[in-house]
């Protein structure tokens, strides 16, 4: 009698810790889907600003949204750059009963307009007027009408690479001073 107490008291220790193990899963699955989804609205905020064509204010706002049957607020922060024509915008994202300093997903991107020709991969960042009169003209300078002017400093692309030498099979190659073999 005492024999089969004792192995119910182990199967029920052993139960306890599987149900345990099982919540944990769960709990943490659930986690993971609304953190997933917090990411997905940060996300889809970032490109309703970067895809409305006009430069975002800089501010601080915030809304709410439904997805996935729940009801979120995402809050997004439009701060300067160094660089006058980009802008650094921070979204966060929380449960709607969340607090207010609590943050599920947080994502950061950049809003910038750039001068450069269609197809080329140099790019020309706007630059305020102190950035430009500070430091390196970068290849430029000023001519008397206030204009810019090239000065032919341009970076060159890299040279081609040499061809590989051809794996050597025993035979000599002829030489090639330019002038024809003659067949005699």
């Amino acid at each position: 009698m005492i024999e089969v107490l004792a192995a119910l008291v182990i199967v029920s220790l052993g139960m306890l810790a599987v149900i345990q193990a099982v919540s944990e899963t769960a709990r943490n699955s659930t986690y993971l889907r609304d953190r997933t989804i917090a990411h997905w609205i940060a996300m889809n905020q970032l490109t309703l600003v970067r895809l409305a064509g006009n430069p975002p204010k800089i501010d601080k706002t915030s809304d709410e949204v439904e997805m996935a049957d729940r009801h979120w607020r995402w809050t997004m922060e439009v701060t300067q750059s160094p660089l006058e024509s980009v802008r650094r915008i921070e979204v966060s994202v929380r449960p709607e009963e969340a607090d207010e300093k609590s943050s599920m997903a947080s994502v950061t991107g950049f809003y910038g307009t750039a001068i450069g020709q269609p197809g080329t991969t140099v790019v020309m960042w706007q630059q305020s007027a102190n950035e430009q009169g500070a430091g390196d003209k970068g290849g430029e300078q000023e001519n008397d009408d206030g204009g810019k002017q090239d000065d032919g400093k341009k970076e060159e692309p890299p040279p081609e690479p040499e061809p590989e030498p051809e794996p050597d099979d025993g035979q000599v190659p002829p030489p090639d001073d330019g002038v024809p073999e003659s067949t005699e």
